[in-house]
């Protein structure tokens, strides 16, 4: 694999050659390499906060300079040391083992290939602002492959392969690349063109159906952030989904976005009424285009340039992760792909999850955010009991703020938490923004009553007063009745026995002395003891019992454990069900549906 640039600056040259052994082959073309070049692979990939290390993929690293070999020198985890003078070009060959089929970093096999640039592409330290060339070559392995990717073509053939462009590394590495046979759609959305590829679909696939109904959502959102009639920034957008027996994902980008989902989710052909997975895909959709706007132009003052070594901490992803949880939904109904009751069960879903997580009280939605390179990305068995996450929490500060401006009339009338969005993207030229610039606009639309409640819900604690403020706006809660796991203070997995996977803070459970990675085989009650294979049994074989004990293996050694039945009744309709003691479920229904539409339909007044 040879190749010769023919403008200066940095070239990169990939291949899919040795595909049943997962191998990418890549050269870096450097035409003006300093003295002693230092080159560096990403740590991380922007928008999935977590160091991922990816030069543990990077194999068989060498250096020519004039046709000869020159020194290689491996200085840390992810850097190198090319050992050459500054007086002529130098080519550094490389491999990279691809067997990631995540959206974040690669994948290679016969049927398809991926790449995120973070994982293909060694940095030229110095260099990064010079223009940037991807060379994709095809192979015998991948010659009736077509290419997908949001890179400018500079001169490519009909299957995409040959050269693309990017104005520097930061956008070479913000464009993923999709190869192999795939199935490929277009259209326009706010004069902007518009592809859609998918990989791995089953034969019943209606393509035609994700097509129009992507494109509404499309429209939707740049309407919403061009509602002045400005231009979208982006010449074109790339949607690139893989499809696999199950999984679900996806990964911002400026003009594209990488996405996966199970196959089941897709639609189908001659299907009717659209099934709860291809919601759940028209809602990734939905988010992964919002950040568009949403994180990858407005995005963080700590992110306005990425540090590819290290974490980069902020506090605001419970406004580019959370806000964007509240709109992707929300744009499903104003793009009338949804109706108001299923997004009223979508929201409900959302407020049961954080008030079923004993960590609401532990961590903020700021320290959430902070936090997420260590916790959100590592779970692990007391998750819950002591972090909150900046998806779901931070959707509802959405939701509450988009409330109580829709309730204040102020000087220039009512707003709304659309308001607030765009009016960030005027005042910050859609570029990086910091929390005074969220409440000092909140403080301009609203007031500084509702900023400093802004601030208060996303640093402090305590609940969200959703049931106040959704009654403002037509829509009743109800208590509704726990189930047996949150009444016991459960998470479990059910297969032939009960394995406990949390405990979350505060319950029976826990007080039992049952823990993580315990194996409930047994429930003794009334003198008998009974195998029991999904939490349902636990009442079956009570019977009147609300003292039972519980036998569980944990390492091997069968334990058996008091358990009390008869926790804390959930609360009346009356009291407070958002108390942390709250044994319960909270159920929406429109109670007003003037004004619960005013609010789904994105009306301000």
């Amino acid at each position: 694999m040879t190749t010769v640039s023919h403008a200066p600056g940095i070239r990169y040259t990939v291949q899919a050659s040795a595909v049943d052994a997962h191998l990418f082959d890549v050269q870096l073309h450097i035409i003006k390499p300093a003295a002693d070049q230092l080159l560096s692979l990403p740590v991380w990939i922007p928008g999935s906060y977590l160091v991922r290390e990816f030069a543990k993929n990077l194999q068989s690293l060498s250096a020519t300079q004039n046709g000869q070999p020159v020194p290689a020198e491996q200085l840390s985890k992810n850097q190198w040391k090319i050992v050459c003078s500054a007086d002529a070009a130098c080519v550094i060959s490389y491999q990279i083992c691809a067997y990631d089929t995540s959206v974040r970093t690669a994948w290679l096999d016969r049927r398809r290939g991926f790449f995120n640039g973070t994982s293909l592409c060694l940095r030229v330290l110095g260099q990064e602002s010079q223009p940037h060339e991807l060379e994709l070559l095809s192979s015998p392995a991948t010659q009736d492959w077509q290419v997908a990717t949001g890179l400018t073509a500079a001169q490519v053939d009909a299957n995409g392969f040959g050269l693309y462009t990017a104005a520097h590394y930061d956008e070479l590495v913000d464009c993923p690349v999709e190869m192999g046979k795939f199935w490929r759609g277009s259209f326009v959305a706010g004069g902007v063109p518009h592809e859609f590829v998918v990989a791995g679909a089953a034969p019943s696939f209606d393509g035609e159906r994700l097509l129009a109904d992507t494109q509404k959502i499309c429209e939707t959102e740049i309407a919403f952030w061009h509602a002045d009639g400005s231009q979208p920034p982006m010449d074109r957008y790339v949607f690139m989904l893989n499809v696999v027996d199950d999984n679900y994902g996806g990964l911002e980008h400026r003009n594209s976005t990488a996405l996966i989902c199970g196959r089941r989710d897709l639609p189908r052909k001659g299907e009717a009424k659209a099934g709860e997975g291809y919601n759940t895909l028209l809602g990734l959709i939905s988010h992964e285009y919002f950040h568009t706007w949403n994180v990858k132009r407005l995005r963080p003052a700590e992110f306005a340039h990425y540090d590819y070594e290290q974490e980069n901490y902020t506090e605001l992803l419970w406004f580019f992760e959370g806000f964007t949880s509240y709109y992707d939904d929300l744009f499903l109904r104003r793009a009338g792909l949804i109706d108001s009751a299923l997004y009223l069960k979508l929201i409900t879903r959302t407020i049961n999850q954080v008030l079923q997580t004993p960590g609401r009280h532990v961590q903020s939605v700021a320290e959430s955010s902070f936090d997420a390179w260590v916790k959100y990305y590592r779970q692990d068995e007391n998750t819950a009991n002591h972090t909150v996450s900046y998806y779901t929490k931070g959707s509802l500060v959405a939701l509450c703020l988009d409330l109580a401006l829709r309730n204040n009339a102020g000087d220039n009338g009512r707003s709304s938490l659309d308001d607030v969005m765009r009016g960030l993207w005027c005042k910050s030229e859609g570029g990086p923004i910091s929390e005074a610039d969220v409440l000092a606009v909140v403080t301009e639309l609203g007031n500084a009553d509702i900023a400093q409640q802004l601030q208060n819900w996303v640093h402090s604690t305590n609940d969200l007063p959703l049931r106040e403020l959704l009654a403002q706006h037509g829509i009743n809660t109800k208590v509704e009745p726990a189930q047996l796991a949150q009444k016991l203070g459960l998470r479990v997995q059910e297969n032939h026995s009960v394995q406990i996977k949390t405990v979350l803070r505060g319950g029976p459970a826990e007080e039992a002395g049952m823990m993580a990675g315990d194996e409930w085989l047994a429930l003794e009650a009334e003198g008998q003891r009974w195998r029991i294979g999904k939490l349902d049994d636990v009442l079956l074989y009570a019977g009147g019992s609300n003292q039972v004990t519980a036998w569980v293996a944990r390492d091997r050694l069968m334990l058996e454990l008091p358990l009390n039945l008869n926790p804390l009744p959930a609360k009346t309709a009356s009291e407070d069900a958002d108390s942390a003691k709250a044994i319960s479920n909270l159920g929406l229904e429109i109670s007003d549906k003037t004004a619960a539409e005013r609010w789904l339909t994105g009306v301000s007044e």
